[in-house]
């Protein structure tokens, strides 16, 4: 008998025991049952898995949890052949139907089929996310009359298949101009504007690199296109307040920016007259010496004297082989058993704050040449789907309070993850055919921990919770939703994903309270200045160390990658009696009524005898 609730469209491959448990492998996940405890894992989380003393297995899982002396079989021969069967079922899928998330949506719509509106709501998100780009367009005030437009050049992804159908660009720019600039860009990556601040009109653009190579080479198109939107800025300018000056939302609390790096974004004071093009900042998300580099493999950076009216600036941001192995330098010292004595000294080894100390500043200088001095910003690294995306999103977190709230958040996801072509196939290790294993790497989840430092440092200003993010990182390697399946929006639309998956956003739609924020304050306009300091920086223990302790994960840990409902009530009912027993107050009103003697205890015993005592002095 399966030990387990199956879920939609799951069904169970290998069934067997161990000597302490019932172990079970069906097309989604991998569940063991303990005499009291449950361990669920999608397949798709799982990294690797090893025998580890002849007769346990070892699982390491791809959101940084590793589960140790996972079941004790009686034979070394059984555990060989259940680390075989559990190899094969992790290995990369031969094509994407194989994919769990497939199966998933299937069952919904055969249930559903007769009710159409309740399967789109079901499995669809909602028009915010479907008409993202007009509706983003609007909201902007961007003027599609006389400055911008938006181009068609990459209609059925004729130009870049790694990038959105619909280009903005300044009006003047033709296709055929466009068409020279991808030339001049690696992967065809064109410059492109995907923000404007509405107070002050500048913009933030996003590409990838220059294909500059060692000859030097310039391109008359690209250079006009980059001046170019620096130019459209002063021609659709923003809302300005009385007295001439622009009302730039920032708090009382940016002293608290870094000041190492606040000097460099005094090169303009503040926004002129209309018609003078601000100072555009090309912010280079390498260092100097990589985008050197890069020339030998045809890349490189831009030159200032080729590009008039620009500065260069690089933020020395690490390439992917770097992150990934301060990834699993992270993973190792947070999985050691015993709690590790040097834990401070470990830490800061594996330099994942520091990395993510760099991504933020990256962010705050993006975001304050644009509130504060109305400078158009464009944002590159190498190929413009990593350490870019990171950039511009946070940046846009920062200035931008919509999307801090719940629907604007998976706007910004959408737009600029999944639309402008980050890998996330190669990045979580579910992309099939895949030759290079080192193209996997955690560059999304080091962007939803940047985001969480954010919420930890301005707690009232997101309406999502640490929950929100917590579940995004886990359905960002589940493979149960279809949003995060393929490396392009042409590759999703190839394979008809949108349609033939159920969406993430179904789960963390606005509307489910589990993910609100029970502190967050609408209506605020401030522009955030985070504190980027290492120091100032947190671990995100609800990921990286979600049990607190050394012992293996129970299902209290690993329940939270199923969709609600699957959870067993046995689970649940085992949950709330290790609870502490605490009484609450039935009617607070009367509690408050000196003519009613408090009679509850406090849920801390030891706290009884001390509130007594208070009492008794205070009368």
């Amino acid at each position: 008998q399966v030990p387990f609730t199956v879920l939609q469209g799951e069904g169970v491959e290998y069934l067997g025991h161990a000597n302490d448990a019932v172990i079970a492998i069906s097309n989604y996940r991998l569940h063991i049952k303990f005499k009291d405890s449950v361990i669920n894992v999608p397949l798709r989380m799982m990294e690797s898995v090893e025998c580890r003393d002849m007769f346990q297995l070892h699982i390491v899982c791809k959101d940084s949890k590793v589960i140790r002396y996972l079941c004790h079989f009686s034979t070394f021969k059984q555990c060989q052949e259940w680390l075989k069967r559990l190899t094969r079922a992790i290995a990369r899928p031969a094509k994407p139907e194989d994919l769990f998330a497939f199966a998933y949506h299937a069952w919904c719509l055969g249930v559903c089929v007769d009710e159409e509106d309740q399967h789109a709501h079901l499995c669809r998100p909602g028009d915010h996310v479907k008409y993202r780009f007009e509706m983003e367009l609007v909201r902007m005030g961007f003027d599609l009359q006389n400055v911008w437009r938006v181009s068609d050049i990459n209609n059925n992804y004729k130009l870049c298949s790694s990038y959105p159908q619909k280009l903005l660009v300044p009006v003047w720019i033709t296709d055929k101009e466009l068409e020279n600039v991808a030339s001049f860009r690696s992967w065809k990556r064109i410059p492109v504007v995907v923000y404007r601040h509405v107070r002050n009109g500048a913009v933030i653009a996003r590409c990838s690199q220059p294909e500059i190579s060692w000859w030097g080479w310039r391109n008359a198109d690209d250079e006009y296109l980059v001046t170019s939107i620096a130019k459209a800025c002063a021609l659709n300018p923003g809302i300005k307040v009385s007295g001439g000056m622009l009302h730039n939302g920032s708090s009382d609390g940016s002293e608290a920016c870094d000041a190492d790096f606040d000097s460099s974004l005094t090169a303009c004071s503040g926004v002129e007259n209309a018609g003078t093009p601000q100072k555009l900042l090309i912010l280079d998300a390498r260092s100097y010496t990589a985008a050197v580099a890069n020339r030998a493999k045809g890349g490189g950076c831009e030159c200032e004297e080729y590009y008039p009216n620009c500065e260069v600036v690089f933020m020395g941001m690490a390439n992917i082989h770097s992150i990934r192995n301060s990834f699993q330098y992270l993973r190792a010292v947070c999985s050691q058993v015993p709690d590790p004595s040097n834990w401070l000294s470990a830490l800061e080894s594996t330099k994942w704050l520091q990395h993510l100390s760099v991504m933020l500043k990256a962010a705050v200088l993006v975001s304050s040449a644009v509130d504060r001095e109305g400078r158009p910003v464009l944002v590159h690294c190498s190929d413009g789907w990593d350490r870019t995306p990171q950039i511009v999103a946070l940046a846009k977190i920062l200035l931008d309070p919509y999307y801090r709230t719940m629907e604007g958040f998976q706007v910004l996801v959408e737009s600029d993850w999944l639309d402008f072509g980050h890998k996330f196939g190669d990045r979580c290790g579910h992309q099939e055919k895949v030759e290079d294993q080192n193209e996997q790497c955690p560059v999304f989840l080091q962007w939803l921990d940047a985001v969480h430092q954010l919420l930890k440092q301005f707690p009232c200003l997101f309406e999502f919770n640490e929950a929100f993010l917590v579940k995004l990182v886990q359905h960002t390697y589940s493979c149960l939703y279809g949003t995060f399946l393929g490396n392009s929006p042409c590759e999703r639309e190839m394979h008809n994903i949108y349609k033939r998956t159920c969406s993430v956003w179904s789960l963390l739609r606005a509307g489910n309270k589990n993910f609100h924020n029970l502190l967050y304050m609408p209506g605020s306009e401030q522009v955030l200045h985070p504190v980027c300091h290492v120091r100032a920086l947190h671990v995100w223990t609800a990921v990286y160390l979600p049990a607190s302790s050394p012992h293996p994960l129970g299902q209290d840990d690993m329940d939270i990658y199923l969709p609600p409902g699957s959870q067993s009530q046995e689970f649940s009912g085992r949950c709330l009696d290790r609870l502490p027993k605490t009484r609450s107050m039935d009617d607070l009103l009367s509690a408050c009524d000196s003519s009613s003697p408090l009679t509850r205890t406090s849920s801390d015993p030891n706290l009884n005898n001390h509130c007594q005592e208070v009492r008794v002095g205070l009368e």
